[in-house]
């Protein structure tokens, strides 16, 4: 039997504005690194990840929860890595 582990993890837009294209375009370019099935979710909407376009009809406003899903061989890291976005603020290191 071959099983595919499932990853997920529940973040909080910080970003002022929401996503909008700077940091969508910083989840897009990170996730699409992973072979991995990547996909957001937000109440009822699931959408890919790695598509821009997709991440565009997310509308993610400053406090929404979303739920970042991953499935297949390096799940676990994309799910961490597109976490430390949020938890960053979407700073990519930058000291303030």
């Amino acid at each position: 039997m071959n099983s595919i582990s499932i990853f997920t993890r529940e973040v909080t837009v910080g970003v002022e504005n929401g996503l909008h294209l700077t940091p969508m375009s910083q989840i897009v370019n990170l996730a699409q690194k992973f072979n991995c099935l990547f996909q957001i979710r937000k109440g009822d909407k699931l959408v890919d990840g790695k598509s821009m376009f997709d991440m565009l009809s997310l509308a993610a406003e400053h406090g929404q929860v979303l739920s970042l899903e991953a499935q297949g061989d390096d799940a676990a890291e994309a799910i961490a890595a597109i976490a430390g976005l949020f938890e960053r603020n979407f700073t990519l290191g930058q000291v303030d």
